[in-house]
């Protein structure tokens, strides 16, 4: 196990194209930490420069207090789990599993001992004399995991492991990472542009955008009060409901609607003393009332809630009602807020006032 310091971490390429900005976090020892964020943010080229795979352009990066910036990716202890697996299609689960302890010449019966104990912990015990094309795509993951396991790395690192599987086997395959977490201890780092893996996975959350850090946190710092508009609209399933809003003359008018706000909300335009702002709402956080008016175009019954979608301020929204509900096309359905969830941003700025 080992802590982890990136410290104003800079890649730029060759043709002067930069992919990660300043980037830094420190990493306790043990702690799951999720880089999230869209394609091409600079999240799986941070990784490759902890592993070593990437040269570092600027700033630091500590190992237990160690300055490994340019040491090279065989000596940093650490261990990769890909997301095409890159196992030897000629080779047995087995082998596999034993390929790194082989090159390092460990004794044949310490490697039989670590890589049976890989194998009880994944569940592969059956599965040992069977080639890679022989096993599911969940199975063939847990074999990677399994092959950095055996190793008993300082930390692990997986660059989207689940991309390749089906969403069921995506759903139990997270659970067994996050129970390998708990059961080895080990310092993981996990990159996903899945929302729903960083916000059930990580101790913390990084949430990336074209290279920038844009806030660090646990899932519910994140999720309840997100740092800028960009956090507010990624973390989130269904997003947040963004509304422009315009303070004019003691009035408020929302998406050009004149309309009534929380005491919180009005409090906070006058301390900031702005006309542009951008009011949200998270779908869960819109209820059946006597506020708003909803125009039902789509309703999704899920069995243990409904999604509603229409428009409310005559922009596209979506409520989540915790209910089934049994609205048509077409309805007008009455609902307002919870008042303390609601959040503001500064138009300009993108950063949260509330």
């Amino acid at each position: 196990m080992a802590s982890l310091s990136l410290q104003h971490i800079d890649k730029i390429y060759d043709n002067n194209v930069q992919a990660v900005y300043d980037f830094n976090i420190d990493i306790k020892d043990g702690e799951f930490i999720v880089f999230v964020g869209p394609s091409g943010c600079g999240k799986s080229t941070t990784l490759r420069m902890v592993a070593g795979l990437e040269d570092i352009s600027a700033g630091k990066l500590l190992i237990d207090g160690k300055d490994c910036t340019t040491l090279p990716a065989k000596d940093r202890d650490i261990a990769m789990v890909f997301q095409n697996y890159a196992l030897y299609g000629h080779m047995t689960i087995y082998e596999n599993m034993a390929f790194s302890l082989m090159l390092a010449k460990e004794d044949k019966y310490v490697i039989h001992e670590k890589v049976m104990a890989a194998a009880e912990i994944l569940g592969l015990t059956q599965v040992l004399n069977r080639k890679p094309n022989q096993l599911s795509g969940g199975q063939r993951q847990r074999v990677a995991m399994g092959r950095a396991i055996v190793r008993n790395p300082k930390v692990f690192l997986f660059d989207e492991p689940l991309s390749n599987l089906d969403a069921k086997l995506r759903g139990s395959t997270r659970r067994e990472i996050k129970l390998l977490h708990k059961r080895l201890g080990t310092t993981m780092i996990y990159v996903t542009h899945d929302q729903t893996e960083a916000l059930t996975l990580a101790d913390r959350i990084v949430c990336m955008s074209m290279g920038h850090v844009q806030q660090i946190g646990t899932p519910l710092e994140l999720y309840d009060h997100p740092k800028n508009l960009f956090v507010a609209s990624f973390i989130g399933l269904p997003p947040m409901n963004l509304f422009s809003l315009k303070a004019e003359d003691g009035k408020y008018y929302v998406e050009g609607i004149e309309t009534h706000l929380p005491e919180r909300v009005v409090k906070a335009i006058k301390e900031t003393n702005k006309k542009e702002y951008v009011i949200g709402i998270r779908p869960e956080d819109i209820r059946l009332g006597n506020d708003f008016v909803l125009d039902v175009n789509l309703n999704e019954n899920t069995g243990h809630f409904t999604l509603t979608h229409g428009k409310l301020f005559g922009k596209t929204s979506v409520a989540k009602f915790r209910d089934w509900q049994r609205f048509d096309i077409g309805d007008q359905v009455k609902v307002s807020f919870d008042e303390e969830k609601v959040h503001l941003f500064d138009a300009e700025t993108t950063e949260a006032i509330l």
